[in-house]
């Protein structure tokens, strides 16, 4: 049995002042019961964090990336901290709205710090909810980064190149500016392939011989309403300018240098076989006065001394 009067004298010197902080006495009891406080907080956003980490992977909110996913639960996780550090100064006996007022002038210096980088983290959690964008899209920036979303952080998002080349790109480039998505909603594309041939030539073989050529490459789209077709452009100064103009896959779509090579390399076999000339430059000379001798025969060889001294 423990003795009343033991435990007496320990609940009034558990009670008893320390030191004063503030208008404030800081005791035994207050400390140990801001020690349960930030415990119960700390175990409270473990377990948070680790409960929407198993929701979002099972699929049950949104569908995210490894990192993405990491980033926010430790978002949160930090934002049940901060909550259970404000409730243990308020336990405390602290003025939360003193606090307040110097949290708020030193949020707008490191504000100005650290502009950039919050910009950066917004983007990204719109990029994240707004669902736009997702790991595997085929993506056209504005600044000029073209290629497939590897990685989608809250800071930064990581885009491949073709030619396998990664670039780390600010997430608020991709709120800010001008962003092509080729791979949203369908995975059907349609591209243009220019080429020319020469004045003279039948624009009926034209198209039958490059509508054949497209149809050989593999991963043409060829359906009713998305067939190959070849359509006559421009009179250009040389040449008739025609464009093939084809439906891809997404497999033809992402690699755009490689397909319109596959496709030109086609079309300049079919339109050879068809007997169809591709033009060179050509320019027209006209001559205001004087007199101009051509030799269309080849040009003459030049004479030997002994020709010119029998000439002369």
């Amino acid at each position: 049995m423990i003795d009343g009067g033991f435990l007496g004298q320990l609940l009034d010197w558990s009670a008893r002042p320390w030191f004063r902080l503030g208008n404030t006495d800081i005791t035994l009891l207050r400390v140990v019961g801001l020690i349960v406080i930030l415990c119960f907080f700390w175990w409270f956003a473990s377990l948070l964090e680790r409960s929407l980490r198993q929701m979002v992977r099972a699929g049950k909110m949104v569908k995210l990336s490894e990192p993405a996913i990491f980033a926010l639960t430790r978002i949160v996780r930090y934002l049940v901290w901060i909550l259970g550090s404000i409730v243990g100064l308020a336990y405390l006996g602290f003025d939360l709205a003193s606090l307040a007022i110097v949290g708020g002038a030193m949020s707008v210096g490191i504000g100005f710090g650290l502009q950039n980088i919050f910009s950066n983290l917004v983007s990204g959690i719109l990029i994240l909810i707004e669902k736009t964008l997702k790991v595997g899209d085929f993506v056209d920036l504005q600044s000029g980064v073209v290629g497939k979303v590897t990685e989608i952080g809250l800071r930064y998002t990581r885009v491949t190149t073709n030619d396998n080349v990664d670039v780390i790109v600010p997430n608020s480039e991709f709120i800010n500016g001008r962003v092509t998505n080729w791979t949203l909603d369908d995975n059907l594309r349609r591209i243009h392939v220019p080429f020319g041939v020469a004045y003279g030539s039948s624009k009926d073989a034209v198209r039958d011989a490059v509508t054949a050529a497209a149809r050989r490459v593999s991963g043409t789209i060829d359906q009713p309403g998305r067939v190959p077709e070849v359509w006559l452009v421009n009179f250009g100064e040389s040449s008739l300018d025609f464009e093939l103009v084809v439906w891809v896959g997404q497999e033809l779509a992402l690699s755009p240098g490689r397909t319109h090579a596959r496709y030109l390399w086609e079309i300049e076999t079919a339109l050879g076989v068809a007997g169809i000339e591709i033009p060179f430059p050509q320019r027209d000379l006209h001559v205001r006065s004087g007199r101009l001798t051509v030799d269309l025969a080849g040009a003459s060889r030049p004479s030997s001394p002994g020709q010119e001294s029998a000439a002369r």
